[in-house]
């Protein structure tokens, strides 16, 4: 690893590996939640992040929020791959940090890489790898049902109500986040930690349950009706993501006053 690469790891991994919302999604999603987050940032916070990203971002965190899955399959960094899911004993709709922290590693030693963006199924049953080993037809796709989850149903609200433009989407989730969900939003800033990630896998796992494997058996063909009664489940969580990911942010760079100033 040269110098240059070695000096922009460190400076993306301070932003991505401490304060980690990232994996749990496709690019499109890990784009919606840094665009949300961006907004709900403290203006010390906003700046830190900036001076933190790689000249290549430009000042924007969403340009860099898909990194660690576009290197985890590189040999420099194939001991991130663990760091993308928990799985959990099949058929039981819960996560249990002692019971399912089985490979030594449970959530809290991910480098919170989890922990205010979990997909559906990336916290999933063990024995179908989070949903990777079921092969289905996402309209005439055939695809398995983790990538539905993570790219598919973002890539059909895409073109079906959006435009395929990734900014309504987004402008869309910031609307219902001050409007449709507002009563929701204190629940979703609850975390008096620096980050909560039990809880949250808890969350993905009821969601995994109640809505992705329901009607998701292999062989199965999803279509509308699997599709528009998920999207408002994927929606909702993009939108958690991105004020959780700002609220993290922002308890770590927003300044506290001295106690001489209080």
């Amino acid at each position: 690893m040269g110098g240059f690469e070695l000096k922009w790891f460190v400076r993306v991994a301070v932003v991505l590996m401490m304060v980690q919302k990232i994996l749990g999604w496709g690019k499109e999603g890990h784009y919606v939640i840094c665009k949300i987050a961006e907004e709900y940032l403290t203006e010390d916070a906003l700046a830190a992040v900036k001076a933190l990203l790689p000249d290549q971002a430009e000042g924007d965190l969403a340009a860099v929020c898909s990194w660690p899955d576009e290197v985890r399959r590189h040999y420099h960094y194939r001991w991130s791959s663990p760091l993308h899911y928990v799985d959990t004993p099949d058929f039981l709709c819960n996560y249990k940090y002692c019971r399912d922290c089985h490979d030594g590693h449970g959530l809290k030693d991910r480098s919170a890489h989890l922990s205010w963006n979990l997909g559906p199924l990336h916290v999933g049953f063990t024995g179908d790898l989070g949903g990777n080993s079921i092969i289905v037809r996402w309209y005439r796709r055939k695809t398995n049902l983790h990538h539905v989850w993570d790219t598919m149903i973002i890539e059909s609200a895409l073109k079906t109500y959006y435009k395929s433009d990734i900014m309504l989407m987004t402008q869309a989730l910031l609307k219902n986040i001050t409007d449709e969900w507002s009563d929701d939003v204190p629940s979703w800033e609850s975390c008096k930690e620096m980050v909560c990630p039990d809880p949250y896998a808890s969350e993905s796992i009821r969601l995994a349950c109640k809505f992705a494997y329901r009607n998701a058996t292999p062989g199965s063909t999803l279509t509308d009706d699997y599709f528009l009664s998920r999207l408002p489940v994927v929606e909702k969580r993009l939108a958690q993501g991105g004020v959780r990911l700002a609220e993290v942010l922002n308890r770590i760079f927003t300044k506290k006053p001295s106690v001489a100033a209080q």
